[in-house]
């Protein structure tokens, strides 16, 4: 775990603290990473195992993320997961066993208080970004909100989502580039979108896995390009984001869901001290 102790952020950022972390400004970089879905004990807890190696050994601040409800499917029939209470049950599991700080979904406004006594940073799914009652509900557990930008909205307009979760609590907000629809079946990131939205004085997130997506590309499901995550990850860095987001698992393809966009366990710690490396430089240029 990575605590940075400096006093240097920009003045234009306000810093979220996330458990023992903070993210924006000068502090280290944020990864957020885990499953897309949980399935198993033993998958979170192979998965939370590397992400804990690269927190001890990189400047860099990990949160485990896994969802208990992919509530957005594209087909009825499709997984979803396991439950509020047993994904709950799971993700206490994955802190107590890894000491990383957890994170997952919420869908309801009622996910908001259960969910805030297990995870230290909730997040607003894009679909949902401007459900008022949702992200009020989130603000007022008093943790932060790590709110995604809708596909179908602006950056300029997630200002309005950082005023209504600033006027509802005080745990603070991190807004998340996911990408934006583009025609039916794909996604494009307008790397404006950072900047614009660091703007509002909020650290931003780059979700690389979900911008790489192609929704319906597989006709009852979402496909995926993973060999765009890396190349779009080292853009979003070199625009200065506060943190990313990424999906991984040992085997993507046997994923109950997003297996197309998510990046194979084995190759994701050499992806990101080639990152990482890439912050330092970006970081060295002021």
């Amino acid at each position: 775990m990575n605590q940075s102790t400096r006093d240097d952020e920009s003045p234009s950022i306000t810093p979220v603290r996330v458990a023992d972390y903070r993210c924006g400004g000068s502090e280290p970089l944020m990864l957020i990473a885990g499953p897309c879905v949980l399935q198993t004990q033993e998958l979170a807890f192979e998965i939370a195992d590397l992400l804990t190696k690269i927190n001890e050994r990189k400047d860099v601040n990990v949160v485990f993320k896994a969802s208990f409800d992919k509530a957005n499917r594209t087909s009825v029939d499709a997984r979803r997961g396991p439950g509020i209470d047993e994904g709950l049950r799971l993700l206490e599991q994955v802190h107590r066993h890894s000491g990383l700080p957890v994170t997952t979904d919420v869908h309801l406004p009622e996910h908001c208080d259960p969910v805030s006594q297990v995870c230290s940073l909730l997040q607003i799914p894009a679909f949902l970004a401007r459900q008022t009652d949702l992200v009020v509900a989130a603000a007022k557990t008093g943790k932060p909100v790590n709110i995604k930008k809708g596909q179908f909205m602006a950056p300029e307009d997630m200002r309005f989502v950082v005023e209504k979760a600033r006027a509802s609590g005080d745990g603070g907000v991190m807004l998340c580039e996911r990408g934006t629809f583009f025609g039916y079946g794909r996604l494009v990131n307008d790397m404006q979108s950072l900047p614009i939205m660091r703007s509002f004085g909020v650290p931003v997130v780059f979700d690389a896995t979900h911008s790489v997506q192609r929704p319906g590309g597989l006709g009852g499901a979402t496909g995926g390009n993973r060999e765009m995550v890396e190349p779009l990850a080292r853009a979003a860095v070199s625009m200065g984001t506060d943190a990313l987001f990424f999906e991984t698992h040992p085997d993507p393809d046997t994923s109950p869901s997003d297996g197309a966009n998510m990046i194979p366990l084995a190759a994701f710690e050499s992806m990101i001290d080639k990152l990482l490396q890439l912050h330092a430089t970006v970081r060295s240029l002021g």
